[in-house]
């Protein structure tokens, strides 16, 4: 980083931050610009969905090709529609990692090159607490809180005692929450993405399929779901085999609630042992019906402050990448032009302050 740029930070004392955050991790193309860390002044959102449903999932090679062609006139857009002129950003954010790696790069070079070119400081951000930061669009976060992390690739229960630290109590050692719901989508003859679907057809049903909880240990905050995607593929498999009707909606609503009830069971459980002060909910999957409705009925029934962002802020977005990475410039830390693409990049370690620990 230059010397200019960190001068920027010294002199930001009692001034607006305004931060162009950038998100390609997979396949959404997204360009915010946000104020302060809390106040989205623009927030677009260029999916691909339409893309790779003819593909049943998501194209790595494709996901790249398609946000090199809008990355650059989203991010122009974003400038002239947030009524900041380029002058007046403080930073750039972009999302670093994890996700796929040639999604990532087309955002980290389109980044550089903006932060290169306007001399302003980058900031590396963690795509997991850019969902969990969103809580952050809605409302003051009151720490130590629990965030329940569901999502495509990602199922965790985190533990927040500060301010942009983490520490990851439990996951999933197997399949995350979306992909078991597009695994199961898919066998039962819905199109992609198949979340929405399953959700649908789950609420939708007049009674459930009995369908295992897989709660593991005693204690354990880790999930697992690919023994009851398997329960499900049975069922499946054996109504065809026997010529029989498949009931979708019942299976959808029997995988749901078994879903649902062990992800509220072991956040609340995780907010008693913790003493959190606020459950967040986070990530894409926080945008299934069932689970927000769940969620929210079992928090009031148990008295705990729950955060749950709008839909707009639960799918992939780079207003939470921008959220999260004020924390970061807030702290004063800031990343090199050298950051690439880290598909695995631990949470823990992108926590407020590890570098200096490390």
């Amino acid at each position: 980083m230059s010397t200019a740029a960190e001068k920027q930070i010294e002199d930001t004392g009692g001034k607006s931050v305004y931060i162009l955050a950038v998100e390609t991790s997979c396949d959404e193309t997204s360009v915010a610009v946000v104020k302060d860390g809390r106040e989205v002044l623009v927030n677009l959102v260029a999916s691909q969905i339409e893309t790779h449903k003819a593909f049943g999932g998501v194209v790595p090679e494709v996901a790249s090709r398609q946000h090199v062609e809008c990355i650059t006139l989203l991010m122009e857009q974003a400038i002239a529609e947030s009524g900041i002129a380029p002058e007046q950003l403080t930073a750039i954010a972009v999302t670093e990692g994890p996700g796929l790696v040639g999604a990532l790069l087309v955002g980290i070079m389109a980044a550089k090159a903006l932060a290169f070119s306007l001399d302003k400081p980058l900031i590396g951000t963690h795509h997991i607490a850019g969902h969990i930061y969103a809580n952050q669009l809605i409302g003051e976060i009151q720490y130590p809180a629990i965030a329940l992390v569901v999502s495509g690739g990602h199922t965790e229960i985190v533990r927040m005692e500060s301010e942009g630290r983490f520490e990851v109590v439990g996951q999933t050692r197997d399949d995350a929450v979306g992909e078991a719901y597009d695994k199961v989508a898919r066998s039962l003859g819905f199109p992609y993405p198949g979340g929405p679907h399953v959700d649908k057809a789950a609420q939708a049903a007049n009674s459930a399929v009995p369908l295992p909880r897989v709660w593991l240990e005693e204690g354990s905050y880790d999930f697992s779901l690919s023994g009851l995607k398997s329960a499900v593929l049975n069922l499946v498999n054996q109504s065809r085999m026997k010529g029989e009707e498949i009931d979708a909606g019942g299976i959808a609503r029997g995988f749901q609630e078994s879903v649902v009830e062990v992800l509220v069971g072991k956040a609340v459980r995780a907010m008693r042992q913790f003493g959190a002060k606020q459950l967040l909910l986070c990530g894409g999957v926080a945008a299934n019906g069932g689970l927000r409705s769940e969620l929210t009925a079992r928090c009031e029934a148990e008295g705990i402050t729950l955060s749950i962002p709008p839909m707009k802020y639960c799918t992939d977005n780079a207003a939470m990448i921008g959220a999260a990475a004020y924390i970061k410039w807030m702290h004063g830390e800031v990343s090199d032009l050298y950051i690439k693409g880290e598909p695995g990049m631990s949470l823990e370690n992108w926590s407020v302050g590890r570098s200096k620990e490390q």
